[in-house]
């Protein structure tokens, strides 16, 4: 029972604290302020669990101070819990509510991401008569750097990069100040103690600004980029390069000394506005676009955009990828631009991006003419991130900037979860840990191949680890015998004497798809359609085109795509081409494909190569394994019509711009007699059914004889996989065995607009309840949080 006060027969004292992203965002100026209306004493505090506030006041002041706090919480917080508790102390004198020092009892509450300048800031930076009128580093409670800046918690400017600045008197009067929104900003600065950027160039000579601009070194790095130079910019968690979208020449150098050949360059617009001359915006992108994260956006391109972007922006694609600008130097520096400008991560093709000044120099120095550094230091690289509306609803295809590493909350039934932490894939990589009843997702890390990347991936397990003092009591890897994520974590559990749990790859794609719709974990389970490229199978072989009866703890494997030979290995996924013979050989056979389809483009460059050895590899298994992978058949398809047929540069850009190519006529109005057709029979030695592709074959190959444009081939092609895949779960529901009400859609393959609104929309028609994913990616960055949940679900059993 709540306490009552000696003295005081109507007031009550209470204990109320608050966990979730509730440090950083303006939550104890909003708890002073709501509290002060209603005339209650009383303090409110960070510490390491997230807010702690102590109440005294009527009983109704302290339910509608409950109540307000959570309608009028700031923006940028997200309370996931508030428990409240009789409290016995006193606090002080009536009427008096107090913000008091942060305490250090040690993290269990979450590092905020980092948010874009919000429109009070804004106005600040563009106002003449501000005394931050064109400061590039403006920011508040409501927005600014967070993650990328921090080094502990709680988060207080001396555990962040901002400690190396001491504010001069004004900015400490609003910092002290529980009525400015900068009080407690903990990287509140002005033009006179903050940050400050300069312009210097990559060969070392020294630059005469005003021969550039009257105003500042932000405003000349703008006139150098009309003039079509390329200029590296320090942004909020790493570096770009930017160069003017619309001058051919300056884009194409990019590209050249980046050494990224055809994968697609990031655009950066000043406003909505100039975005909307070069794509379709809906409603939905829109919203993410002007959100606080402000991610990257993936958007249908016009065709008639004046000035157009440089072909080599996007090559082979239909969209565009456009953001705005998500700090104040961004803003300046685009203020007098209308056209979008390129803004790719600043790193040579594959690396991470640079956040440091010297390496930067080093490192870019031979890529951009010029570079507009600063002096805060970026402590944590934190990549942009990128999401695409799809089916109506806005999916996060990398989970970074803006989004990381706000805590996801876990399903019902792992309040209990003892810590743990997973630790993904190969490609995209994030890692995941469990902690207090919640899901803490890394940043996007990226490919571990990459030496640079691996470092910085071991460097980052290390800060979460000291961040929220995480020790945990097991390890969840993915079972491929080479990963190198997987490699580390059977080291670490030996050395460390710590719980090791091996989830397989394509269940784990399925529970973090249930975790991302908040699925309990004692639901049933449901049919997971896991399409991806490759992941390791329970049989040794590599699957990728799986249907899993799956819930959190265990997986049946129902159905699966036919399994066709990789020859070369993971050269056949370089190389596209390879692919597409080794399905040919294994529908039709190479003397009827040359009897009946020698005049195809396809089978003319096909003789061109070493189908003999090819063939060799083949029929002994020597470099040709064996893959059900629905990644490889979307190459092999690609291929066959001439896209990417040779080799690819980038992972998933076969498939990428085979959904690209898509007639969309053909899609929405040609006749279903038309979808190239798929049978599903079952594999020999055993009762599990696949999806076969030898009719598709058919259909495309005769297509190809009569001339059919590669647009309505890739209509007729994925009409008909998607067909496939909705018939096989039909077939599968179908069985007095079993269940089946809900269907879960996951793996990267599904990050094709195409392909998941069309299979989502046959299946709802049936009458499933179909899952798809929002706040993690459909990918390999969401790998880790499946992980991380079917460890924790298994030790839940055996407890």
């Amino acid at each position: 029972m709540t306490a009552t006060l000696s003295g005081l027969a109507d007031t009550i004292a209470e204990r109320l604290r608050v966990r979730g992203i509730v440090q950083g965002v303006g939550f104890r100026p909003t708890a002073w302020r709501i509290a002060n209306e209603l005339g209650l004493s009383g303090d409110v505090r960070n510490d390491g669990d997230g807010v702690l506030i102590r109440l005294a006041g009527t009983p109704g002041a302290i339910d509608t101070f409950v109540s307000r706090l959570d309608t009028e919480k700031p923006s940028l917080a997200r309370i996931d819990s508030m428990e409240r508790a009789p409290l016995d102390s006193s606090l002080g004198p009536s009427g008096q509510f107090r913000i008091i020092d942060s305490a250090d009892t040690g993290a269990r509450t979450g590092v905020p991401p980092d948010a874009a300048t919000c429109p009070d800031c804004l106005r600040d930076t563009f106002d003449p008569f501000s005394r931050r009128y064109r400061y590039p580093f403006t920011n508040c409670t409501h927005c600014g750097p967070r993650l990328s800046i921090v080094r502990a918690i709680p988060y207080d400017r001396e555990n962040t990069s901002m400690a190396a600045f001491r504010q001069c008197p004004d900015c400490a009067a609003e910092y002290e100040n529980p009525h400015d929104r900068r009080f407690h900003a903990q990287p509140n600065a002005c033009h006179a103690c903050g940050p400050r950027a300069r312009l210097v160039r990559s060969d070392g000579a020294a630059i005469c600004i005003e021969s550039l601009s009257q105003l500042d070194d932000v405003d000349a790095a703008c006139a150098l980029l009309m003039r079509g130079e390329i200029v590296a910019i320090k942004g909020i968690g790493g570096f770009h390069l930017a160069a003017d979208a619309t001058n051919p020449v300056a884009v194409d150098t990019l590209r050249r000394r980046k050494r990224r050949d055809h994968k697609p360059l990031a655009l950066m617009a000043r406003d909505l506005g100039v975005v909307e001359r070069y794509c379709r915006v809906d409603d939905a992108s829109r919203t993410l676009l002007e959100s606080a994260a402000a991610p990257i956006v993936i958007l249908p391109a016009r065709r008639d955009a004046d000035p157009p972007v440089a072909p080599a922006v996007a090559p082979g694609q239909s969209t565009l990828g456009f953001m705005l600008p998500c700090t104040p130097l961004h803003a300046l520096l685009l203020r007098r631009l209308e056209r979008p400008v390129v803004m790719t991560s600043g790193n040579r093709s594959e690396e991470p991006p640079c956040i440091d000044n010297d390496d930067a120099l080093e490192r870019l120095g031979s890529i951009a003419d010029y570079l507009l550094l600063h002096d805060r230091d970026i402590v944590n690289r934190v990549d942009d991130s990128v999401a695409r509306v799809m089916a109506g609803a806005p999916r996060l295809l990398r989970r970074a900037r803006g989004f990381a590493p706000a805590p996801l909350p876990l399903p019902d039934g792992f309040e209990g979860a003892d810590d743990r932490l997973a630790l993904g894939g190969e490609l995209k990589n994030t890692f995941c840990l469990i902690t207090d009843g919640r899901a803490v997702l890394s940043q996007h890390m990226g490919d571990l191949e990459e030496a640079l990347t691996f470092t910085d991936f071991e460097r980052n397990l290390a800060l979460y680890s000291d961040l929220y003092r995480h020790r945990p009591v097991g390890i969840a890897v993915d079972r491929h015998p080479e990963y190198l994520s997987s490699k580390l974590g059977r080291e670490r559990a030996r050395r460390e004497g710590l719980a090791l749990f091996e989830v397989q790859h394509h269940h784990a794609h399925v529970a973090a798809c249930l975790a991302d719709n908040d699925r309990p974990v004692d639901a049933p389970p449901v049919l997971g359609v896991a399409l991806d490229g490759l992941g390791y199978g329970d049989d040794g072989e590599l699957w990728g085109g799986e249907f899993l009866l799956a819930d959190y703890r265990d997986y049946e494997r129902l159905g699966t795509f036919k399994p066709v030979a990789m020859p070369g290995g993971a050269q056949a996924i370089r190389e596209p081409w390879r692919s597409t013979l080794a399905h040919l050989l294994a529908e039709l056979g190479w003397p009827r494909i040359k009897m009946n389809y020698a005049e195809t483009d396809i089978v003319e460059f096909l003789e061109t190569r070493p189908i003999t050895t090819i063939r060799a590899m083949i029929e002994t298994g020597r470099h040709a394994p064996l893959a059900s992978s629905c990644g490889r058949l979307f190459d092999s398809v690609a291929a066959a019509i001439g896209i990417c047929r040779e080799q690819v540069t980038y992972e998933g850009q076969a498939a990428m711009t085979l959904e690209a190519v898509v007639d969309e006529r053909a899609l929405l109005e040609e006749s279903a007699e038309l979808d190239y057709p798929f049978s599903i029979p079952r594999l020999r030695g055993c009762a599990l059914p696949y999806v076969e592709p030898v009719a598709m074959w058919q259909a495309l190959l005769g297509d190809l004889v009569l001339g059919t444009p590669p647009g309505v081939i890739a209509a007729r092609f994925h009409r008909g996989l998607a067909g496939a895949i909705v018939n096989m779960v039909r077939k599968l529901a179908d069985t007095e065995s079993r269940e089946i009400d809900t269907v879960a859609l996951t793996g990267g393959v599904f990050q094709n607009r195409i392909l998941l609104e069309a299979v989502s929309t046959k299946l709802q028609s049936d009458g499933f309840v179909v899952l798809t994913h929002r706040h993690v990616p459909a990918g390999d960055g969401g790998l880790s949080l499946g992980q991380a949940l079917v460890a924790a679900a298994n030790q839940e059993r055996k407890n």
